[in-house]
């Protein structure tokens, strides 16, 4: 065996890792992971928005009761 042959063997191994990460992206299994992912810096908007406005209402009835 001479260097060719592990360059040959490195090859294969990298590319049967590259179609399995492929294979695993594109897998119907993980899509709704995936979309829950995608959709996470829009989780931490919408909560902040909901905050800023309980506060909003919140000093405002302070305001009120002074």
């Amino acid at each position: 065996m001479d260097m060719n042959d592990v360059r040959g063997i490195g090859t294969l191994l990298v590319m049967a890792a590259f179609i399995s990460v492929c294979v695993w992206a594109y897998s119907s299994k993980r899509k709704k992971s995936f979309d829950e992912a995608a959709n996470l810096p829009f989780v931490d908007d919408e909560e902040e928005a909901e905050n800023d406005k309980n506060n909003t209402n919140s000093q405002q009835e302070k305001q009120r009761d002074e």
